[in-house]
């Protein structure tokens, strides 16, 4: 004879108030999964962050603009200068170059361009010694103070430089007298000498030292989300 079969004990229901319940068994996608502490609403939080960067870019501005002037006064003395020569033609005062293939006048220009170049190299390295994360602002203002303090440095230089007026000038000196040209910018490009290099410079080193931002999807401490058994998520 065969042992009696007796029917298996019934499923017993899991409760929603059992101790434990597999992720999701309860109809929550979100159900055994830890609980993170939701994240607060950060509304205002930029509004210093952004003004203390506008003031830093003013100071810029400021900074470089008054550096233009010891550019102006640096150019002013060592660039060049163009000999011209005062003669009298038909009773009338001509002026014309004592040296006619020299090049005098190229070199103004270079001593301009090399000089704004170098103090838009050291701008860009203080400001990024200063303040190593960068932002629009600054660098903004490193392009607009460097076009400020060109065209201060070229009207300032024009200013110390000998006068305008050649005509006079060749009349106060004599006929046959050698005197210096007015002082001037032929290549008006120039001007962007110290704002190309104050930019390339200052992108240049924060790109190479600048600090680097976190890597998406990983909290500060550098552990990533888990599921309801402890494992990473992947």
């Amino acid at each position: 004879m065969t042992a009696p079969l007796t029917p298996p004990p019934p499923p017993r229901d899991q409760s929603p108030h059992d101790a434990w319940q597999p992720p999701g068994a309860s109809g929550d996608p979100g159900a055994g999964y830890p609980a993170y502490p939701p994240q607060e609403a950060s509304y205002g939080q930029d509004g210093p962050a952004i003004r203390t960067e506008l003031v830093e870019a003013v100071v810029v501005t400021v900074a470089s603009a008054v550096g233009g002037v010891l550019l102006g006064v640096l150019w002013w003395w060592l660039a060049p200068h163009v000999p011209l020569v005062g003669d009298v033609v038909d009773k009338s005062w001509v002026v014309y170059l004592k040296d006619s293939e020299g090049e005098q006048a190229v070199g103004v220009d270079g001593t301009f361009t090399l000089l704004a170049v170098a103090f838009g190299v050291v701008s860009a390295l203080v400001v990024f010694l200063l303040r190593r994360r960068g932002g629009v602002p600054l660098v903004a203002a490193l392009a607009l103070g460097g076009l400020l303090a060109s065209f201060l440095a070229w009207r300032l230089g024009m200013w110390f430089g000998p006068t305008k007026d050649v005509l006079a000038h060749a009349k106060a000196v004599g006929k046959g007298v050698t005197f210096s040209a007015p002082l001037k910018l032929g290549a008006k490009g120039a001007l962007l000498a110290w704002p190309v290099a104050a930019l390339v410079v200052h992108l240049g080193l924060t790109a190479l030292f600048g600090p680097r931002d976190p890597e998406p999807g990983y909290v500060e401490q550098g552990v990533g989300p888990k599921d309801g058994y402890g494992a990473p998520l992947s």
